[in-house]
């Protein structure tokens, strides 16, 4: 099987996720279809974050949300980058780092850069 392989549509994991909670395990599951047992685990354990029945993960909003928020970061490192060697050199992007821990404290650093960048941008 390729190592990259298109997701399972959003139906057939809620499917899954439903007969795991009716009590038929990851493993025969896995056995009759085609996913791993982990990746059906891990379905429903996200299933249950994102209906508030865990504390221990983000919900798949905020992973969303993270994901855009970081995209947005790099975006706007680029462009600083480029602001600051008008001189006609090429930009040198330093690599975005992936932050680690809570939801909230990563998108609060990134609001920070977004911060910092309307900051410089403006005085100039």
């Amino acid at each position: 099987m390729p190592k990259n392989r298109r997701p399972y549509p959003p139906e057939f994991r809620a499917r899954l996720v439903e007969l795991v909670r009716k009590g038929r395990t990851p493993e025969e599951l896995g056995r009759q279809f085609e996913p791993s047992a982990q990746a059906i685990r891990n379905w429903v354990n996200q299933a249950a974050l994102d209906a508030g029945q865990g504390t221990d993960g983000l919900t798949t909003e905020e992973r969303e949300e993270v994901r855009r928020l970081r995209r947005e970061v790099r975006q706007l490192r680029e462009e600083r980058e480029i602001l600051k060697n008008q001189s006609g050199t090429a930009p040198t992007v330093p690599p975005v780092r992936r932050e680690t821990g809570n939801a909230a404290m990563l998108i609060g650093a990134l609001e920070a850069v977004a911060v910092s960048f309307m900051v410089t941008s403006r005085a100039r």
